[in-house]
Parts: structure tokens; C-alpha cells; sequence
């Protein structure tokens, strides 16, 4: 998979901007010895936002940009001049992008449908210039408030297709050859086991010139909630799926009990996928007869749709199309996104080079300026633009190397 231009899980950490601080400033003009505070409010920080693009069908630009950061806000000026807001970042994902938490595995949001937009991360608010904090007591306020910070956050965006019917069985159970039969979709086909390395999106042609969208993801086996196999690396794209198309061979020794473990790892993955509709495929049935097909279908579980088909004759497809259409169609599944409970991630649903991936140390501030001993913890967010700074409420108001009083009235302009 490390050279597949398929990725749907992504590691990326993500940081909002700070909001700029308010300004301290006071009014001064010649003959207007005391103008009163005019310090203008601080710009927000900008925000994170996902937008769902949907000719997108891939996280691969996201794979080469692990750190997004939106900008911070600018300090407030004087005459009341509100800093600028910081820039936006709006990041393009597919249709069906989830966001988990990294650190927690938590649920964060999805984008969906084409055009959505998600605000992941919010800017810090900017900070109230000095001219809010004055009243009939305080007449010349000389603090101001420090703009909001910034939110750092890790996340995890995992691609979940959306598709109306998602192929479901054991490696060489015949969905890529059912796919590429009745789509014009080319996957992979060959005669050894998981040929199919990455999911596989085909629309299929029905009458009346009508469409359906079917899934193909690679085959699962027994104990692949356990990691074998592929695991369950893959079983995320047929979340949203309206149906379950459940594929096993006609020459399988069990029918029944391989459509059981089948359902038995799709509760183990989600237990929600137990309640979507399912129709049960028997393929390779160009080589049963009529009497045998009668026999296996007394064997089959009960209460599951089922259609014998063969890929390479066309036996059975028309019907099952005529089957998967009724299925997406009904009233119940008729709906353009199916609903699902996204699951926390835990170990079975990480995928271990993104969780090992190691971010690099992404220094504050973002600019290229920034001096060598440069510590966050004693930066002063409250510097304002007339360069002074206020050391503590109750201390005096510094400019350089000058100190001034309450009661100065020669306090330095702006420079």
C-alpha cells in the first residue's frame, strides 16, 4: 500500500490561529493632552476548515502536508483600529471523510456531501482593546486583554466510500469478476488470494437509464477483527453502504457457515452493520444444474435474499440487479447518505505506520524571523504597537527603558 495512490487513513496535526491582542493605546493630538484610551480590539485567529470536494475520491494531497496551521490574529492599533483576522485554511477532503481524535480516538465530525464545510478548529478570539475598560472610574485603563490561543490538535481523517451496495467475502469469492462484469470498472483479476490490495468503486447500468454505485474492498477471512489477513483495514468503506451484497462460492464446503463468519467479523468491526440490508450472492453457479441448485438453496440461511449467478456466462446477473434495486429503493434504505455511528478507533481500527508517524517540531511563532532562543511560555502576548507593555495591573507602564506613572500625562505617542 506504500505505493498506491489509494490512501484513506491520514495522520495530520493541526494548529488554529491565536487571537491577536487588544492595544493599550491613548488618544494624543495637540491640544488634546488627555484624548482618553482609543486601543483597538485584536483580530481573531484563523480557523481550520474541511470542505468536501467531490472529485476527490483519495487523502493522498493530505499525506504530503501533515502540518496545517491557520494564521494568527493581529493586535488592535490606535484610533480604535481592530487587528486583522487571522487566515482561514480550508483543506479539500472526499466525500465521506470521518475525523477521530489521535490522541483519544474520539469522534470528531464528518464531511459528507459536496461543498460542506466543517469548521475542525476554531480561531482564537482577539483580545478587547483598552477603550472597553473605561468608566466613570477608570478613566484611563491601561490594560488591555491577550487574544485567545491557539488550539493544537493531532487527528485522524479515515475515508469511508460512499456507495449504494458494498461487496462483502472470502478472498476469491468472484467480486472483482462480478464488478467488472457488470460495470465498467477494471479491477485486478487474478487466480491467487487478495488481489485485491484497495478498494474499488464501479457504477452499474440499470433500466430506464438508472445507476447504482457498488464497492468492491479487498477479501476478508476468519479473525480478521484480530489483525488477520488484511484485518480491518477496509471494512470502514461499506459503512455507509445502503445494502450488503454477500458473495460465497458455489463450491465452498459450507455455504451457511462461511456466510456466518463473514457477518460474525462485520458485528466484531461495527455492530451497526447487522442491521442493513443484505442479499446473499452464490457465484460460480455456472456449473451446478438445476436439482443441485435446489439442494444447496435448502442449506442457505433463512431470511436473506438470495440469487445464483455466474460472472463469466451472465447467469443470474440481470436478476440480482433486479434484487440490489428493490433493496436500495425501499423506503427504508432510501436515503442518499446511510446513517452510521461512527466507533471510537482503538488498536483493531489503527493502522500502525500513520500512528508511529512522528511529527516534526513546529516552532511559535510561524514565521522564519523568529530568534534561536525564542520560549513560548515567556512570550508576552500583550505587546501592543505603541511598544509598551504592561508589566502587572497594579505596576507602572514601561516604554523602553522609561517608566511612567498613573498620573504622567507625557506618556510617548505611538511610534
Amino acid at each position: 500500500m506504500a505505493d498506491s495512490n489509494f490512501i484513506d487513513y491520514v495522520k495530520v496535526l493541526c494548529r488554529s490561529g491565536k487571537g491577536g491582542a487588544g492595544s493599550r493605546h491613548f488618544h494624543r493630538a495637540k491640544y488634546v493632552p488627555k484624548g482618553g484610551p482609543d486601543g483597538g480590539d485584536g483580530g481573531r485567529g484563523g480557523h481550520i476548515i474541511l470542505r468536501g470536494n467531490s472529485h476527490m475520491w483519495t487523502l493522498l494531497p493530505l499525506r504530503y502536508r501533515r502540518h496545517i496551521f491557520a494564521g494568527n490574529g493581529e493586535s488592535g492599533g490606535a484610533g480604535r483600529s481592530f487587528g486583522k483576522d487571522g487566515e482561514d485554511v480550508i483543506v479539500d477532503v472526499p466525500c465521506g471523510t470521518v475525523v477521530f481524535d489521535a490522541e483519544t480516538g474520539e469522534f470528531l465530525c464528518e464531511v459528507t456531501d459536496d461543498g460542506q464545510e466543517v469548521k475542525l478548529l476554531k480561531g482564537g478570539r482577539g483580545g478587547l482593546g483598552n477603550w472597553h475598560f473605561k468608566s466613570a472610574t477608570n478613566r484611563t485603563p491601561r490594560y488591555a486583554q491577550p487574544g485567545e490561543p491557539a488550539i493544537e490538535k493531532s487527528v485522524i481523517l479515515e475515508l469511508k466510500l460512499l456507495a449504494d451496495v458494498g461487496l462483502v467475502g472470502f478472498p476469491n469469492a468472484g467480486k472483482s469478476t462480478l464488478l467488472s462484469a457488470i460495470s465498467a470498472a477494471r479491477p485486478k483479476i487474478a487466480d491467487y488470494p487478495f488481489t485485491t490490495m484497495e478498494p474499488q468503486l464501479g457504477i452499474v447500468d440499470y433500466r430506464g437509464n438508472r445507476s447504482f454505485v457498488m464497492a468492491d474492498i479487498p477479501g476478508i477471512i476468519e479473525g480478521a477483527s484480530e489483525g488477520k489477513g488484511l484485518g480491518l483495514r477496509f471494512l470502514r468503506h461499506i459503512e455507509r453502504n445502503a445494502v450488503l451484497l454477500f458473495m460465497v462460492p458455489a463450491d465452498a464446503d459450507d455455504i451457511k457457515e462461511q456466510y456466518e463468519i463473514l457477518s460474525n467479523e462485520l458485528e466484531q468491526f461495527n455492530p451497526q452493520l447487522s442491521d442493513k440490508p443484505r442479499v446473499l450472492a452464490i457465484s460460480k453457479s455456472d456449473m451446478l444444474d438445476d436439482e443441485l441448485r435446489d439442494e444447496i438453496a435448502k442449506t442457505l440461511p433463512e431470511g436473506i435474499p438470495h440469487v445464483f449467478i455466474s460472472a463469466v456466462t451472465g447467469f443470474g446477473l440481470t436478476e440480482l440487479k433486479d434484487m440490489l434495486w428493490a433493496e436500495i429503493t425501499d423506503e427504508r434504505n432510501r436515503i442518499e447518505v446511510a446513517p452510521i455511528t461512527h466507533r471510537p478507533l482503538d488498536g483493531h481500527h489503527r493502522v500502525r505506520e500513520e500512528d508511529e508517524f512522528i511529527f516534526e517540531n513546529a516552532g511559535l511563532p510561524d514565521d522564519d524571523e523568529t530568534p534561536e532562543d525564542f520560549d513560548e511560555e515567556e512570550w508576552d502576548d500583550s505587546l501592543d504597537d505603541a511598544g509598551g507593555r504592561m508589566l502587572d495591573e497594579d505596576d507602572p507602564f514601561m516604554y523602553g527603558d522609561d517608566v511612567y506613572t498613573e498620573d504622567d500625562e507625557d506618556i510617548p505617542d505611538e511610534k
